[in-house]
Parts: C-alpha cells; structure tokens; sequence
C-alpha cells in the first residue's frame, strides 16, 4: 500500500509538472528586458520584432489618436492604428490601441483580429455594435457616448453609425499587433485571387456579381 501511495503521488507531480510546462507554453513569455523597442527594419523575422540597440522617448509616443480623421469613403469610416507599427516601444508589451471614425451612416465593416479582444469606447455619438458567436449567435446592441463594449478575440465584429450625426471611439486590444481580417476585402480582393467558382459557391451569387463585387473592393477579376 506505501508502494502504491508513493506512486501515485509521483504519478500527481508528474501531472502537475507537465500541466505547468504547458500553460508556461501557451502563455505569452515574460520579458527578460525593461523595454525592447521594435527594430522596424531589421531582416530578422520573429514572433515580434527585434530589439533596437538604441531608443528614446520619441518611441513610445504617438499623437495620432488627438484628432478626427476624414470619413468620405466608400465605407464612411477610417481607423487609426497604435500599435507596434506606429510605436515600436510596443513591442512584446501585449497592448495597443486605435481610434474610429464614423460619419453619419459609416460603417467599420464586419472584420476579426486574430491576436486580441478589443474594448472599445464610445467618444460621442451613438453606434450599433455586435459580433457573433461560432454557433452563429450575433450578439449587439447600441451604445452612446461614455459607454464601453468588448468583442472576443478571433470573432467577426462590427460597428456601424446610424444616427444622423459623426461618432468616434477609442478602442484597446491586448496584442502589440493584434491584426485585422476585413471579411469582404479578404475574401474578395485577396492576392492572388480567390477564384469566382469559390466565391460563387460560398456566397449563392452568380460569376458575374462576384466580379462586380470584386471592382468595387479593388480586387482581381
């Protein structure tokens, strides 16, 4: 009975041993560094960006966020990016934001980002926001200026103003990078070219509305 007793409490650690190995894994490493300001133009590929040898202060700032950026486009909003690209003292610190711009009726299209959950929060006026679940449940709602609302890591998402007047929010994420996935402009005007017999299929359309599709989103027919 001691032999088996000792076993299994072996047989316990073990378990736990590699339970802990695992999740240290998964999880984001610990920086070994105060700050690891992202080397933009180095040719070394990483998760991440290399080291600069040399930064200053000018590095973790970004002014671009201040002020409302132009909505006349086809889709009646405009996103500005902070993150490792526009501040690279970002990297490997796992946060980044943006700002969004919405004229009356804008609309920031149906998206995902693979590396983060967003929160955002609502500068003034009023949006319609939601996302939907892998059981293709949307959950949304409206929110109004002040109010806060988050979107799940990896989901399709969406934001759209329609009141009659211009809105903005300032959204976070917990990625440096966190990547963006528009669902029609990746579908539609990828490069090379997702083929029309694909598209044709998934969608119900016919080649000829798929090419249509295609010139408005600057894709390849």
């Amino acid at each position: 009975m001691a032999a088996a007793g000792k076993l299994s409490v072996s047989v316990v650690a073990i378990m736990v041993f590699i339970a802990t190995i695992s999740s240290s894994v998964s999880a984001d490493p610990d920086m070994l560094q105060d700050v690891c300001v992202a080397d933009l133009n180095n040719a070394v590929k990483m998760n991440g960006f290399a080291c600069k040898a040399k930064f200053s202060a000018s590095d973790f700032f970004f002014a671009g966020l201040a002020m409302p950026m132009p909505t006349n486009n086809m889709l009646g909003s405009t996103v500005t990016a902070a993150n490792v690209m526009q501040i690279p003292g970002l990297n490997t610190l796992g946060v980044s934001m943006a700002r969004i711009d919405f004229g009356p009726g804008g609309l920031n299209p149906p998206h995902t980002h693979p590396r983060a959950t967003e929160i955002i929060f609502v500068l003034y006026g009023e949006l319609d926001v939601g996302f939907i679940t892998t059981a293709n449940v949307l959950v949304s709602m409206t929110i109004k200026q002040g109010d806060v609302f988050t979107f799940p890591k990896g989901l399709v998402h969406f934001q759209i103003n329609n009141g009659k007047g211009p809105a903005a929010a300032i959204a976070g994420f917990n990625s440096q990078n966190p990547g963006v996935q528009a669902i029609a402009a990746t579908l539609f005007a990828a490069t090379p070219p997702v083929s029309d017999s694909v598209l044709s299929k998934a969608f119900q359309i016919s080649y000829q509305e798929v090419d249509e599709i295609k010139s408005k989103l600057g894709g390849k027919r």
